[in-house]
């Protein structure tokens, strides 16, 4: 099943590819930048500059894939003014959208376009499942700082979030608090909970995390009491679903390595992207302008 294109203002992705005078096609990072979720263009060029870096990583030279170029801009008395732009071929627009904010609804269904339509290298079954858990981690930590903004928005003070988090913990562990869960999986008191949950644990997390900041918000909840009981209310609710279809319950899930342990790994056997002939060259076209 092919993934819909990501759109703005009916515009898809794929409506906004053009062809340079190689025949290559590319995409102006200017007009990229509203269809990704991104207001400021200087927050953009970030996400371009991390995904440069990527594709040095990857084994790939950015020159293929990135170049910079002029977009001229009209304004609002006719005066045309030239700023920055870059040409991005399909390969950099996949690494944009992987280095870009996963919280940005328009990223994640970027990510979801590229991963099924970018042709790459098929990584080891144990390098897809070490992505998998280091990307699920830092969504978690992410969707954790979410929730506790939407808490405190929602009336919970500083010194009870303590309790409020582990109202979510109670609710999806069938009564079990942080402490608790640590303690039946013999993990050690220093070490995050989150960091060492298996990929299946840490989405029934980040799950319940999303939920709990939707229906904090669209309750329109002000006391600090009720925000702790929905937020507990979310966990029996997720953890109902999973018994419903027949998966295993949280508590039941053996801790697995920490996720540092995951990063080394992963860092030093950083994995190629071998992309096929025109994907490869990119921008190059059919390479007939290199000497």
């Amino acid at each position: 099943m092919t993934a819909p294109s990501p759109a703005i203002a009916g515009k898809s992705f794929e409506d906004l590819k053009q062809t340079n005078e190689y025949g290559a096609e590319y995409w102006s990072a200017r007009t990229l930048q509203p269809l990704l979720g991104y207001s400021q263009w200087r927050r953009f060029e970030q996400a371009i500059e991390r995904a440069i870096t990527s594709c040095k990583q990857s084994g790939n030279p950015p020159e293929h894939h990135f170049a910079g170029a002029g977009k001229p801009i009209t304004g609002g008395k006719g005066a045309v003014q030239v700023v920055d732009d870059y040409h991005l071929s399909r390969f950099a627009c996949y690494l944009i959208a992987q280095n870009g904010d996963p919280r940005k609804p328009e990223i994640a269904r970027a990510q979801k376009y590229f991963a099924i339509q970018t042709r790459r290298q098929e990584l080891s079954d144990q390098a897809a499942a070490d992505l998998e858990r280091l990307e699920l981690r830092k969504q978690t930590a992410e969707e954790f700082k979410a929730l506790s903004g939407a808490a405190q928005q929602a009336g919970v003070q500083n010194r009870i979030f303590g309790v409020f988090h582990d109202a979510g913990y109670k609710g999806l562990y069938g009564g079990l608090g942080r402490d608790a869960i640590k303690a039946r999986k013999a993990i050690p008191d220093k070490d995050n909970l989150l960091d060492r949950m298996n990929a299946t644990e840490l989405a029934a997390n980040q799950f319940r995390m999303t939920q709990t900041r939707d229906k904090l918000a669209h309750d329109n909840i002000r006391s600090q009491s009720q925000a702790i009981q929905t937020h507990e209310q979310v966990g029996r609710e997720v953890r109902d679903a999973i018994r419903r279809i027949g998966g295993v319950l949280p508590e039941n899930i053996p801790a697995d390595e920490h996720i540092k342990q995951v990063e080394k790994r992963l860092k030093s056997a950083t994995p190629k992207l071998e992309l096929e002939n025109r994907d490869a060259v990119g921008l190059l076209g059919d390479g007939k302008q290199e000497q």
